[in-house]
């Protein structure tokens, strides 16, 4: 079992960063892939980003690439979301979320995370 908290939401001007960060319970952090997912309002909840269980593989959605990084820290049970150059359609919830796996596969779906964050909003407006 794993515990998941976000953190670092917030309204920011278009062109602006955020970090998010999401917090992990348990002593077994470092076996989880992690996964970024973002949900905007009528929107389905869609995948942003992905790491491996040791950060060696990260996946991103085209629409994130090159303005998002995802990274991870197992010795403070967190992954973090740097996120550059925002525009309004990046505004949504977005979630963290979690799957027991030493596979660097890709996974974009949402039934491939067991465990899931209770979100953190993003709004970026002027």
């Amino acid at each position: 079992q794993v515990q998941l908290i976000e953190s670092g939401g917030g309204l920011v001007q278009p062109g602006g960063s955020l970090r998010l960060s999401c917090a992990a319970s348990g002593r077994t952090f470092s076996s989880y892939a992690m996964g970024w997912f973002r949900q905007a309002p009528g929107k389905e909840r869609e995948f942003v980003a992905q790491i491996s269980w040791n950060g060696d593989r990260t996946y991103y959605a085209d629409s994130v690439k090159g303005r998002f990084t995802i990274s991870r820290d197992n010795a403070k049970n967190t992954v973090y979301q740097q996120m550059n150059s925002l525009k309004p359609e990046d505004t949504a919830v977005y979630y963290c979320a979690a799957v027991q796996t030493f596979s660097g596969r890709y996974r974009n779906r949402l039934d491939e995370y067991n465990y899931w964050g209770q979100g953190t909003q993003v709004t970026v407006s002027s």
